[in-house]
């Protein structure tokens, strides 16, 4: 039976003393189908001096668990799920089974290189059309801005024309 737990894979500890803790598998057992998870299962070992240089110490080290005690949490939803296989382009991969994310690392990796290939692509093709409808709007922005100025040169004009004919009328009266 192959494991549904390997290398790398983020765990929560779902039996045992140390139910309810999460961490990193440090090492797959596949033939004891055991797992060692960082942080978990941390043990004491007496270590006794061999000769007089030595120094007796206690060590605290972690210990083997069984793989049935532990589930995969998904990096995607971030609960603890059971594990689906399914095959994919060929490849079998583990997928949760809650939100059907895939587990696998490389397989997701290779994924998001596939997708990142797709969208250059596309950019540049998104480009090549801005360029072309950039110099359009390059010409009609222009064309705009010499339209505004000439707004604005009447509208100072206009104001210079009312206020000398108010002067003019004041002196006129006056």
């Amino acid at each position: 039976m192959s494991m549904t737990v390997k290398k790398g894979d983020n765990v929560l500890v779902i039996t045992g003393k140390d139910k309810g803790k999460t961490g990193k598998v440090l090492e797959v057992f596949p033939k004891d189908n055991r797992v060692l998870v960082d942080g978990v299962n941390i043990v004491t070992k007496h270590k006794k001096a061999r000769t007089q240089q030595e120094q007796s110490a206690i060590i605290k080290k972690t210990a083997p668990i069984d793989a049935s005690n532990v589930m995969v949490v998904c990096s995607v939803c971030g609960k603890a799920t059971r594990v689906s296989h399914k095959e994919i382009d060929g490849k079998k991969v583990r997928v949760c089974k809650k939100c059907s994310a895939s587990l696998d690392k490389e397989y997701v990796k290779a994924t998001k290189k596939e997708a990142k290939k797709n969208i250059d692509t596309t950019k540049k093709t998104e480009k090549k059309a801005d360029a072309k409808a950039g110099e359009k709007k390059a010409t009609t922005k222009s064309t705009t801005k010499k339209a505004v100025e000439k707004k604005e040169t009447v509208k100072t004009t206009a104001k210079k024309e009312t206020k000398t004919q108010k002067s003019n009328t004041k002196k006129s009266e006056a």
